[in-house]
């Protein structure tokens, strides 16, 4: 689960992480009162998508010209102009694809005399097993193209879990930054704060682009990028409640009422699938055969027949599928299951696009009979490769 910038930056401070004052608007007056809340005379006024190249991002409604979705204000005048121009409207990045996503939230935040910008995150490292943090003296850039172009100026190690963050680790990522004195020490000081954030609420992710050096010789936490294990959220209800349900993809929510685990992509074949591994090789094998996959979806093992019509109303529910691909193999599942609950979703939804379903394993062959004796207009299929050709071949004509 990801969340806005503001509440990012909300949660390391409860973590003692160096933040600069800001508060979050929902309407242009209240970006003009949160300015005033604020020093001055420099202003950040910041849109809040959950999407990364803000600054450089362009608003569909607005001249090309227009800044982007961060901007400097002088004044509050020119924090209103900024709002009035920013919230309702769609920011498009190099994140967000061409659609975009609107702005309902911006973040007022004081502004920083800059003196040098860094890169610092943290994840989970799947080579090891443990939390790894990643540390760049090139800030504020497109850490992609950095990796891409310099990747020597990208500095990594992984923190054991048995001792936990050590002095060492913040010395290491100061040496690695350039740091000396008493920046050192507020770099090993701010490399505890975040360990302690990330391991305590269960962050799958945590990125600071740009972490800053003030003028004044202050390291500050300028962005916050911050992404939740969603499977660990039960234990942090106050983290669950930041949750933003206009940032999310309408299915993708629907499923996770479901348990189902659902991707919407850019295809024309909806899939439904169980198990993780089968269901991309469904997708590799579509692709294979020319077309492509409108989403991942995984029923999983042990799913039921109310499961299985809410995952098959869930796919049907996107304009973009032009034919669905049910591929089961039955082990825990059952291949019946999965007739009885696909029957009763056509019946509900009624059946618009080429239906191919391909079973295999526990019950196959009652799976095979309902199907065939349900009456609906359904390709039966005997293996995934043979399933793949039949519907890419009836979505295309």
């Amino acid at each position: 689960m990801n969340i806005h910038e503001y509440q990012a930056k909300a949660v390391l401070k409860t973590f003692g992480a160096p933040i600069s004052a800001g508060y979050p608007a929902m309407t242009v007056d209240e970006a003009v009162e949160a300015a005033k809340k604020l020093p001055g005379p420099l202003y950040v006024v910041k849109s809040q998508i959950h999407a990364g190249g803000r600054g450089k991002g362009k608003f569909k409604e607005l001249s090309p010209d227009a800044k982007g979705g961060v901007r400097l204000a002088f004044s509050l005048d020119e924090v209103k102009s900024h709002a009035s121009e920013m919230l309702g409207h769609t920011l498009v990045t190099v994140q967000t694809g061409p659609a975009g996503k609107q702005v309902n939230r911006l973040y007022i935040e004081d502004g920083s005399d800059i003196e040098k910008e860094f890169y610092l995150s943290m994840l989970v490292d799947r080579e090891t097993s443990r939390v790894a943090f990643v540390v760049s003296t090139e800030g504020g850039m497109d850490i992609e193209a950095v990796a891409h172009d310099t990747p020597e100026k990208i500095k990594s190690f992984s923190i054991d879990p048995a001792t936990g963050v050590q002095p060492h680790h913040g010395r290491q990522v100061a040496k690695i930054l350039g740091l000396t004195g008493d920046l050192a020490k507020q770099a090993e000081k701010l490399v505890g704060q975040l360990y302690k954030a990330f391991v305590e609420t269960d962050m799958a992710m945590l990125e600071i682009n740009p972490l800053i050096i003030t003028k004044q010789g202050q390291l500050k936490c300028l962005d916050a990028k911050v992404g939740f294990d969603s499977n660990a959220l039960y234990r942090h209800p106050d983290i669950m409640a930041l949750r933003d349900l206009t940032e999310e993809d309408a299915k993708e929510i629907e499923a996770s009422k479901y348990d189902l685990s659902y991707v919407a992509l850019d295809g024309t074949i909806g899939c439904m699938v169980n198990g993780a591994g089968l269901a991309m090789a469904t997708m590799d094998i579509i692709k294979l055969y020319g077309s492509e996959p409108a989403n991942f979806l995984d029923v999983g093992g042990g799913a039921t027949k109310e499961k299985v019509t809410a995952a098959f109303k869930i796919i049907t529910a996107d304009p973009n599928v032009k034919g669905i691909l049910v591929n089961i193999f039955g082990g825990i599942m059952k291949c019946d299951v999965i007739a009885e609950g696909v029957i009763a979703a056509v019946k509900e939804v009624g059946l618009k696009v080429p239906l191919v379903v391909r079973l295999e394993g526990t019950n196959v062959e009652l799976g095979k009979k309902i199907i065939n004796e349900s009456g609906l207009n359904v390709i039966s299929a005997e293996d995934l490769d043979d399933a793949a050709q039949k519907i890419v071949k009836a979505v295309n004509g």
